[in-house]
């Protein structure tokens, strides 16, 4: 905390502007908007698998069954 020694104001003075300087370094933000800040929180948790495995694969694969269904039908009545 605050000590005021012998010479009481100057190091009073001095002790208030290294609080002030250690509280100003605290309430700094490396983020310029709440924005960017949610962009870096999203794109960690993206990273650290949060959010789970995108769903291409299942957009693929049900891609691949309509097309190999569509190939069977034009197959059948050909054939």
């Amino acid at each position: 905390m605050l000590r005021i020694a012998n010479n009481g104001h100057a190091d009073a003075v001095l002790a208030l502007e290294a609080y002030a300087e250690r509280a100003g370094a605290a309430l700094a933000c490396a983020y310029s908007s709440s924005a960017e800040y949610d962009a870096a929180l999203i794109a960690e948790r993206r990273a650290a698998g949060v959010y789970g495995p995108k769903r291409h694969r299942k957009r693929m694969l049900a891609t691949a069954a309509g097309v190999a269904a569509g190939l069977a039908v034009i197959i059948f009545l050909i054939g």
